[in-house]
């Protein structure tokens, strides 16, 4: 990137305070988008997160440091490094970015309160196959809120106001959040009738080896976790191999093989248990949200409703 040197060539870069002067030829969108590139390491992520094409971040963030003079970012193989300067600088837009986030809160707080935007996180497989038919509830509850759904694995920070209300699965550990869990994902191991038709149902694990499996492809962790919980072996080798958890579930739902999923979604599709005696675990759903919005009355109407659904839905 023009601009940023390579990994080992620093030079002396110049004090915050040699371009304190210039900040007021900044723009807030290079900022957010500077502030973004140091969550996530890369341009690339960086305009994932907010919206944008990589072209546009990198030329904002080329606009900065011409701005303040200094690079701010150097090119190493594991991304975007920052420099000192730009950690220095990061303080001071994470600050201006919780000021931007508070003022726009404060700003729905009036007799209007009950009406405008919520924002909620979650997972890939729940934000797709779980919450749009509790969200259409909740929009019919609540008809002056207007939703929006942000569909991630990554965790979306509260205490930042990156999001208003996030279902999780795992407990939310950051300061001055508000968190319940709702229940708990009952996680076993399916199959379609037609995939057990063809390649027959297993009775022990050993015959687990000769069924077409389904299960994660370069995400270690996520096999790592399969392995701890016994549902796979250590080598299970996958007839299907994908990291992406809806992608897995559609191919369950091909009967592709068997594969993970929560009976909460197996069993409205009629999808056969595979050594259900054996073979299950289960993945805690807890709903949270930042500690001041409970003032909020959107927020706190949409946590509410959002929480009854997630309970009852989960309770099944």
């Amino acid at each position: 990137m023009p601009g940023m040197p390579a990994a080992g060539n620093r030079h002396n870069e110049p004090s915050v305070s040699r371009f304190c002067m210039s900040i007021d030829s900044l723009d807030w969108e290079s900022q957010r988008v500077f502030l973004a590139v140091l969550r996530t390491g890369s341009l690339s992520g960086a305009a994932r997160m907010l919206g944008i094409a990589q072209a546009t971040a990198r030329r904002r963030i080329e606009r900065l440091e011409a701005s303040v003079g200094v690079s701010l970012f150097l090119r190493t193989p594991a991304g975007l490094q920052p420099t000192d300067a730009a950690r220095e600088l990061g303080e001071h837009v994470e600050a201006m970015d919780a000021a931007a986030r508070a003022f726009s809160r404060r700003a729905g707080e009036g007799a209007d309160a009950a009406e405008g935007v919520v924002r909620i996180t979650s997972s890939e497989l729940l934000g797709v196959e779980v919450l749009p038919p509790m969200l259409l509830e909740i929009r019919q509850t609540l008809p002056g809120v207007r939703l929006e759904l942000s569909v991630q694995d990554r965790l979306e920070a509260l205490p930042r106001q990156e999001a208003d209300i996030a279902v999780r699965l795992r407990r939310p550990s950051e300061a001055n959040v508000v968190a319940r869990r709702a229940g708990a994902l009952r996680v076993g191991l399916f199959a379609t009738a037609d995939c057990i038709q063809a390649h027959g149902l297993p009775q022990t694990r050993d015959d687990l080896r000769h069924m077409p499996m389904i299960g994660p492809d370069r995400r270690l962790a996520d096999r790592r976790v399969l392995a701890e919980q016994g549902v796979i072996d250590a080598d299970q080798p996958f007839a299907i191999a994908c990291d992406h958890h809806v992608a897995q579930f559609a191919a369950l739902k091909a009967g592709l093989g068997v594969g993970v999923c929560p009976r909460q979604l197996a069993k409205p599709l009629g999808l056969v248990p595979v050594l259900a005696q054996e073979i299950g675990f289960d993945v805690d759903v807890w709903i949270a949200m930042h500690g001041d919005l409970r003032r909020v009355k959107r927020v706190a109407g949409v946590f509410d409703a959002l929480a009854r659904e997630l309970d009852g839905w989960l309770a099944e």
